[in-house]
């Protein structure tokens, strides 16, 4: 069965837009986590635009005494900066059970991209060694089309994130199969070399299940924007129900 890691970045976006403590990420993720989501996603940003450092250590004690997954997403090459400690150490602190490296700058609004390998596999490798002797499992977010997405296994890491965004683009414009068939040739060329797939972005209930379907062995999905939404309308504890059914 593929596990779904809820992500809870956009409860910090809510609370973070009028201040306080409301609504609480803690809170939130206790109601996933009770629906029967297999674990939590953190994407921090050095902005603090959303999760926070002091969220992450909050939701890794939760993670821990639930003996769920926790998964820490983030640049690993981001400089740390006031509020923002890097995404190393804050791994170095909480030792998530997997960290998810991404390449997103600051002015991104969300995550749309893969890792350049012939840009930045020489960098990545000392990093995802350093992860991986925290006991951390790594996964790299790459795009389908990669023609280097091999190279993931050769910087030592465990699993690649497939960058869903094209094919829930695709899947909305009512003509999925040229995606599809993509990012299941993607997903066979990662487990040829070894590589776990995990999959996340712009996934929703519309969507999931004709992805599961074509593209084979996915682990692990990461849903965080789609789900929240949904949740308004039917709740947290429906909206996870929904996912698993799914899955």
């Amino acid at each position: 069965m593929t596990q779904l890691s809820v992500n809870v970045n956009k409860i910090a976006v809510l609370r973070n837009s009028r201040g306080g403590a409301e609504p609480d990420v803690v809170r939130a993720a206790q109601a996933c986590l009770d629906a029967g989501a297999h674990g939590i996603t953190v994407h921090p940003r050095p902005d603090r635009r959303h999760i926070t450092a002091e969220d992450v250590l909050a939701l890794s004690a939760l993670t821990r005494a639930r003996g769920v997954e926790f998964n820490i997403e983030g640049n690993p090459f981001a400089p740390p900066r006031e509020g923002y400690p890097g995404l190393l150490p804050l791994c170095a602190q909480t030792r998530p059970a997997q960290a998810t490296l991404v390449p997103d700058g600051d002015g991104q609004i969300t995550s749309d991209h893969g890792f350049d390998f012939e840009r930045d596999a020489q960098r990545l490798r000392p990093l995802v060694a350093e992860l991986k002797a925290m006991g951390c499992r790594v996964s790299l977010f790459v795009d389908a089309g990669n023609p280097l997405l091999e190279q993931a296994a050769e910087v030592g890491a465990d699993r690649v994130e497939l960058y869903t965004g094209p094919y829930a683009e695709a899947h909305a414009a009512g003509d999925a199969r040229a995606m599809l068939e993509l990012f299941a040739t993607a997903a066979r060329r990662a487990q040829a070399v070894g590589l776990g797939v995990n999959a996340g972005h712009d996934l929703s209930q519309d969507n999931l299940r004709d992805f599961l379907a074509d593209v084979p062995e996915v682990l692990e999905v990461s849903i965080g924007h789609a789900l929240i939404g949904e949740a308004l309308y039917d709740g947290l504890d429906a909206t996870v129900k929904g996912y698993l059914a799914l899955l």
